[in-house]
């Protein structure tokens, strides 16, 4: 092969390598991706910084709860004292936030989104070189089935504050904000039991079954679950922002909060 024709097949190839083939908005998804989880980070941040309009009696927001600091204006576990004097989210963030950014199906998503790494089927990564998840910070990732364990907590504690979402000064009601509440537990639960931690956790490292046994079903159930990830990631994500958001508004007496008494 002469020398001008083997380098412009080197030169070809190299552009190969570099570009994609792809005439479609291959670049759509991480586009939205990015416009998504930034918008909510940036949301969360300033919500969870502010201290401010979280509890609309008898609704505390997601970002909130559990309360741990005595200066909570609704305290739920006030272990906490006197001295600290910043936001109460700050103490409980963190769990919700170590379960988000190790799950499996995010580290997808903003691995694409945000790394590019790669940013779509047959379109070329970012990078040289591949690295994996072999060294610091990706290493943490490996804590992924820990942070279900916290995350479980949290969602208890919700679900807690959910049935108090339906307790006005001792009566039972319905508000428009305690069906909120219920739809935003409702997602978190389909998110976290779906998780592939918690389906491994309940069976998927046997290599059979014995009959429908009780640890059979809830396996299968945590699978169907899972079948649907990406839906109950994304839905769980706005239903904590919306819910807060709605808190927020009630609070700040912008809108009023219908409610049914018995």
């Amino acid at each position: 092969m002469a020398a001008p024709y083997r380098e412009k097949v080197v030169a070809a190839t190299v552009s190969i390598r570099r570009t994609t083939l792809r005439r479609d908005l291959w670049w759509l998804e991480p586009l939205i991706i990015v416009l998504v989880l930034g918008g909510f980070v940036v949301y969360s941040f300033i919500v969870s910084i502010q201290n401010a309009n979280y509890f609309a009696d008898p609704y505390l927001s997601p970002f909130y709860s559990p309360c741990l600091s005595t200066n909570c204006v609704h305290p739920t576990l006030p272990i906490v004292g006197d001295w600290w004097n910043l936001s109460p989210a700050i103490l409980i963030v963190g769990s919700p936030l170590a379960f988000r950014v190790t799950c499996y199906y995010y580290r997808r998503s903003y691995y694409r989104a945000f790394f590019w790494s790669p940013p779509a089927c047959a379109v070329p990564d970012a990078r040289s070189r591949y690295g994996g998840e072999a060294k610091f910070p990706f290493v943490i990732q490996n804590a992924h089935r820990y942070t279900l364990y916290l995350a479980t907590v949290v969602l208890v504690v919700l679900w807690w504050d959910t049935v108090q979402a339906f307790n006005f000064g001792g009566r039972f009601g319905i508000g428009l904000g305690s069906l909120v509440m219920l739809g935003n537990v409702l997602l978190l639960s389909g998110y976290t039991f779906g998780c592939h931690a918690a389906r491994y956790l309940v069976g998927g490292y046997l290599d059979s079954f014995r009959g429908a046994s009780p640890r059979f079903r809830l396996w299968s159930f945590t699978t169907r679950l899972n079948l649907h990830h990406s839906w109950w990631a994304w839905a769980s994500l706005f239903g904590v922002a919306l819910t807060d958001l709605y808190i927020r508004l009630v609070s700040m007496g912008v809108i009023t909060d219908p409610r049914i008494m018995f």
